[in-house]
């Protein structure tokens, strides 16, 4: 039983890397639709309008957020406690980060490439269009990482492996993260805890559960 988190930037073909991953290791992807799907069953149904908003929402620290950002933190944690999942994003690197047989992984690559690979895949023309909106999105997430978990989101000391996916391509990068995720079952690093150490309440649990088997049935 382990875990793999994904941080990418837009435009760092971090969705393909994903979900080959998930697909080589025959994990469950668990991405921005089935969190917010858990969060909606507990009252939260705007988590995913607001990740999206203006970076101004979370650097205001809005008091109204913290309950909803510590049920995310919960919903996280019951899904690593499920075990062989690959969770792209939504801050999971930070609430993840000190166990043991959780793996995280940021992709990046450089501006300019991502921007060119954003115009190519939603058909957009003209190229400052296209860098406004990688530009955009990289504020709105490193704003949220930085507001809740006090880390930054392009750190990388707080990944176990970082890859520029234009110095290694996708497939490669998807080798490398699997290689890297079966050598965890090899480490004994006795003074940080695994996953197993999770407690989750059995409401929580079923709702987790219910979501992931799902998909796993698909």
């Amino acid at each position: 039983m382990a875990v793999i988190t994904i941080s990418r930037e837009l435009g760092s073909e971090g969705s393909y890397i994903a979900n080959r991953v998930a697909q080589a290791l025959g994990y469950i992807l668990v991405d921005k639709r089935i969190i917010e799907q858990v969060l909606s069953q507990y009252g939260y149904v705007q988590f995913g309008e607001d990740y999206e908003s203006a970076p101004n929402i979370w650097e205001r620290m809005d008091p109204d957020k913290g309950n909803m950002i510590s049920m995310l933190n919960r919903v996280l944690l019951a899904m690593a406690s499920f075990g062989n999942v690959v969770i792209m994003g939504r801050g999971s690197f930070a609430v993840l980060g000190d166990f043991t047989d959780v793996l995280n992984v940021r992709l990046q690559a450089p501006l300019t490439a991502r921007v060119r690979r954003i115009m190519n895949e939603r058909n957009i023309r003209e190229i400052d269009t296209a860098e406004a909106l990688v530009r955009e999105s990289d504020k709105v997430r490193a704003s949220f990482i930085q507001s809740w978990y006090g880390v930054r989101w392009d750190d990388a000391a707080a990944f176990d492996l970082v890859i520029d996916t234009i110095k290694v391509p996708p497939d490669m990068a998807v080798k490398w993260i699997v290689e890297a995720h079966q050598g965890l079952k090899d480490l004994h690093i006795s003074f940080k805890p695994t996953t197993k150490v999770i407690q989750v309440d059995r409401v929580l649990a079923g709702a987790v559960a219910d979501a992931l088997n799902q998909l796993a049935v698909h």
